[in-house]
């Protein structure tokens, strides 16, 4: 167990925005909240080796589009505040913070209501990469009716009427649902507190070591950073595995906001494939060449990483014109949860998306 530093913070937002995978939030937000983390309190992260198997661990985390496409607002005391009113709801006290997902600032997630709170952060994700639904972070109880969840969520502008505090119990599927139409009419960004769960559980489900993967590529991302874009590129190639897709000018971006998400694709012209289509549902979910070749999908991590600097980009960012290098992280080189295994999380996004995920995303147990 060792205390965060803001140095941390900033390699957690860092190696976050590659895992982020288009999405996962904001570096200045991931930013401030980390800063906040470190100002208010010691918040530490442990790994899952040091939480006795009974230890209450909850889930803390943002949900929305994190295109910037809509009016929002998500305040520190917000995270905190839904974390307290869960442990209210619960009668028990809570021993540690996970996120369901890496990302620009989903990392940070847990960081502020851990510190303020006198609760650990716990070195393991949801999923190692951000996705769009709560499902896909759900450590495989995405759609359990045997499971009785607490999910809260609190946020909004108070002076436009959007702020919103609101606790619901019921099955993973139908409170997530409740959750994400509270989001949208918040202003379509909102912080979050879910799932209390033994840590046994956690060790058993979670993406193990997912904070520590996201710290180790953001110190390596900041090595890198002095010799230029190229050695950004190459680092973070070399850290994780992971390829060069392929690279080119953005050629078309069609990316729509509707109830809670952002979906559409965006259009590559490459060198290496001709023009690539990346499917979009708050993040990258797959990239196929024009021909209809598929070339990753989730849960492999994709990400647009800028030619100029190196840094990646997410979809609120990308412009037509803008020249970027599509990045992958196959998924036999990521830990993976239990709710990525879930093939029952897989069809509402292929039906907003309009494409095939699963039969690509299981190839592994095939």
């Amino acid at each position: 167990m060792r205390e965060l530093t803001y140095d941390d913070v900033i390699a957690a937002v860092k190696g976050g925005s590659v895992f982020a995978s288009g999405g996962g939030g904001w570096v200045d937000h991931g930013l401030e909240i980390g800063r906040a983390a470190i100002t208010i309190g010691k918040p530490k992260l442990a790994s899952v080796d040091e939480i006795p198997d009974d230890a209450i661990i909850v889930t803390a985390t943002a949900i929305g589009a994190p295109a910037g496409t809509t009016d929002w607002q998500m305040l520190g005391k917000d995270y905190i505040k839904a974390v307290q009113l869960l442990q209210e709801a619960l009668g028990k006290k809570i021993y540690g913070l996970m996120t369901p997902q890496n990302g620009m600032s989903s990392s940070i997630n847990g960081w502020l209501p851990a510190a303020a709170l006198d609760m650990v952060v716990v070195d393991a994700t949801g999923d190692i990469r951000a996705h769009p639904t709560g499902k896909m972070g759900s450590l495989g109880l995405g759609n359990s009716t045997d499971y009785e969840t607490i999910q809260v969520v609190v946020g909004g502008k108070a002076e436009t009427g959007s702020y919103i505090e609101l606790v619901v119990k019921g099955t993973p599927a139908k409170t997530s649902k409740i959750l994400r139409t509270a989001s949208d009419m918040s202003g379509g960004f909102i912080a979050a507190a879910r799932h209390p769960l033994p840590a046994k559980y956690i060790k058993e489900n979670a993406a193990i070591g997912g904070i520590s993967k996201a710290l180790e590529l953001g110190y390596a991302i900041m090595e890198a950073e002095p010799k230029g874009a190229g050695a950004v590129i190459e680092a973070i190639c070399n850290n994780t595995n992971g390829t060069i897709l392929g690279s080119g000018k953005v050629l078309k971006k069609t990316v729509q906001y509707s109830g809670g998400f952002d979906i559409g694709t965006i259009t590559v012209e490459s060198k290496e494939h001709g023009e690539l289509i990346l499917h979009v549902m708050n993040e990258y979910m797959a990239v196929d060449t024009k021909a209809g070749q598929r070339l990753s999908t989730f849960p492999d991590v994709i990400t647009t990483l800028s030619v100029e600097t190196g840094a990646p980009i997410s979809v609120g960012n990308v412009v037509e014109g803008m020249e970027l290098a599509v990045f992958s992280i196959n998924k036999q080189f990521i830990p993976l949860s239990a709710s990525v295994k879930d093939p029952s999380v897989y069809p509402e996004v292929e039906e907003a998306l309009g494409i095939n995920l699963v039969d690509y995303a299981f190839d592994y147990v095939k």
